[in-house]
């Protein structure tokens, strides 16, 4: 296995899909649900995050390149993706009373809407909220750049064991919603969001690097 492209890989990954920063909402959109339903839709959403996560990595890179689109250029298109959401994450939790019940509103409606849907599992849960824009970005950049057989294993070892930490913190959401506080998830949510914007700054670098080449001089 390349221990260099699975470690950028799971860092990137990771930050992007964290199970701690899906949690809350997670909780909230499930808060009418016993711990058994709530499990059930863990079980669910494993199940189609799973699916869209290996389409979207065999067929990516088919994608752009019908569409025209360079690997270079996604990839410099990824970066600045990852970047925005970095840069939120760095952000941190609101530390207003206004901002903080501005957010627990929105987060209430989103809650609400997904009640009306037939399966919340998928919308809001498994998309946008798990396999959303930076996710995609990333699996399909990453997934391009595997070359030998030792890449393709480091990435999909790397992607069954991100996927079974998000579901293994949300199939035990409810004990560990108990556990984590609010400053805990403020603080993982920075140190992912820094670590993302590094990748974000490096992906972003090396598809301007080679669409320029003179840069690198």
């Amino acid at each position: 296995m390349d221990i260099t492209f699975a470690t950028k890989f799971l860092g990137a990954l990771f930050a992007i899909m964290n199970p701690f920063i899906i949690l809350p909402l997670f909780l909230a959109v499930t808060s009418n649900k016993t711990v058994a339903e709530q499990r059930s839709q863990a079980v669910a959403i494993l199940i189609y995050t799973t699916a869209m996560c290996i389409v979207i990595s065999l067929a990516g890179s088919h994608i752009i390149r019908f569409f025209g689109v360079s690997l270079d250029s996604f990839r410099v298109a990824g970066g600045l993706v990852l970047s925005g959401i970095a840069l939120s994450m760095l952000n941190g939790q609101p530390i207003t009373s206004h901002e903080r019940a501005t957010q627990e509103k929105n987060v209430g409606g989103l809650a609400a809407r997904a009640e009306v849907e037939d399966n919340p599992a998928f919308y809001p849960l498994t998309f946008p909220m798990i396999v959303g824009p930076g996710t995609i970005a990333t699996l399909i950049i990453y997934g391009a750049q595997a070359r030998h057989s030792a890449q393709y294993l480091g990435f999909g070892i790397v992607l069954v064991a991100v996927l079974a930490s998000v579901f293994a913190v949300l199939y035990f959401a409810a004990s560990i919603g108990k556990l984590l506080s609010t400053k805990m998830r403020v603080i993982m949510a920075r140190v992912m969001g820094m670590i993302l914007a590094a990748i974000a700054v490096e992906m972003t670098f090396a598809g301007t690097k080679a669409l320029l080449p003179g840069l690198a001089h």
